[in-house]
């Protein structure tokens, strides 16, 4: 599959890395074409760019730039975007005294907001719940369980798209819904994080419907 890739921080390193791994064509794209031109390298991409190139390059754009600046970038490349699906593994928190909060106040998502900005494109919220460092793991197992990736989207086709993005890499992926629930994905982060800043274990939290006991 072809992926753009429209930034060159560590989400687009980590998951352009284990995209490129699994055979998937990558292609970097920056403002910074030096920038972009290393992290291609770090990645083992096929090719690098400025961001227009990135993102006329995928059938599949991953938005790895900072929340506040993904929405405006989708308005400056909508056209280019148009029909392709983008995803959106950013997470809008920030720190407060009472902990992690969203920037966006929990009205609506950062995914909603991009596909406001670029009407055209298929948006999906997806690979936000992770530290960038669990994508470098090849593959990403826990206690013999393949990762789970939650994934939010409107359009049938761009989830099953993403999902085999997700299956490429040895996860397995979740349908959490449409476009609207991207909100949860985007507050479970905050909640995941401000756990792990504190020394808990988020998942333990969860524990599976099969654990419970049954009534008698």
């Amino acid at each position: 599959m072809r992926i753009g890739i429209l930034g060159t921080g560590a989400m687009a390193t980590a998951l352009g890395g284990a995209w490129a791994a699994a055979g998937h064509d990558v292609l970097i794209g920056g403002r910074d074409r030096a920038a972009a031109a290393r992290t291609a390298a770090r990645t083992g991409a096929g090719g690098h760019g400025d961001l227009a190139r990135a993102a006329a390059h995928g059938e599949v754009i991953l938005a790895a730039v900072p929340a506040a600046v993904a929405p405006e970038l989708a308005k400056e490349y909508a056209g280019l975007l148009a029909g392709r699906t983008v995803v959106d593994c950013t997470n809008p928190v920030i720190p407060t005294d009472d902990g992690l909060v969203l920037s966006t106040g929990g009205a609506g998502s950062v995914a909603g907001l991009i596909a406001q900005a670029a009407p055209g494109a298929h948006v999906v919220k997806g690979f936000n719940l992770c530290h960038e460092s669990i994508w470098t793991l090849s593959p990403p197992v826990f206690e013999g369980v393949p990762l789970a990736v939650p994934l939010c989207a409107d359009d049938p086709q761009a989830l099953a798209r993403v999902a085999r993005l997700v299956t490429s890499i040895g996860c397995t992926a979740i349908p959490c819904g449409g476009l609207v629930r991207a909100a949860y994905l985007e507050a479970t982060a905050a909640f995941a994080i401000g756990a792990w800043w504190s020394g808990a274990q988020p998942r333990a939290a969860f524990p599976s419907p099969a654990e419970a006991p049954r009534a008698a």
